[in-house]
């Protein structure tokens, strides 16, 4: 309910959801944690368009520490949304472009596809990926003003993690308070 006006609100991060993936999307979250995979995957099948499932996927995966599931329904969700925002099929290839600005500052799938190479860099984060984390980063940071999606706290924490070799980034506290970030960003 939107405890401003007073009316219920249904909507889910992502767009439009299909009735029948609507429904088990509600299921899933009333269901016992253990259940909820298996009413989100469903829906994912009946719904393989849908932004909003993929949401949903990624962050109850992301949530019960099951981060190769959730890696995998972000990486869909990523290139589902880049096919419907128009934006290139490699991640990479996606740069700054004022004709797009628009559409990483509304809602919709450019919006979406963002939120997820965030998404996805924090997935990394808490998975001790970190190279690949700051690959995730770096490409948001490049889209600079048109980004805008809270990304500090994860590149705090990323900053705060040893790089590739094993060793603090310049800057850091050390090998402990970089251990004691890392630590933080997984519980």
């Amino acid at each position: 309910m939107n405890l401003t006006t007073g009316e219920t609100a249904d909507n889910f991060f992502g767009g439009v959801v299909p009735p029948a993936a609507h429904a088990l999307l509600h299921q899933a979250a009333a269901a016992a944690p253990a259940d909820r995979a298996a009413l989100l995957w469903t829906a994912h099948a009946i719904a393989p368009d849908c932004l909003a499932v993929y949401y949903t996927l990624y962050k109850h995966h992301a949530g019960r520490r099951e981060f190769a599931l959730a890696e995998r329904a972000a990486w869909r969700g990523l290139s589902e949304a880049a096919l419907q925002a128009g934006l290139a099929a490699d991640w990479r290839a996606v740069a700054p472009d004022p004709a797009q600005a628009a559409g990483f500052w509304q809602q919709g799938p450019a919006r979406f596809w963002l939120f997820t190479l965030k998404a996805l860099c924090f997935i990394h984060l808490r998975n001790e990926k970190p190279d690949i984390a700051r690959a995730l980063l770096a490409r948001i940071e490049l889209l600079g003003p048109q980004a805008r999606i809270g990304s500090d706290v994860t590149a705090a924490l990323l900053a705060a993690m040893p790089d590739g070799n094993g060793t603090a980034p310049p800057g850091a506290s050390g090998a402990s308070g970089a251990s004691g970030a890392a630590g933080a960003a997984a519980g």
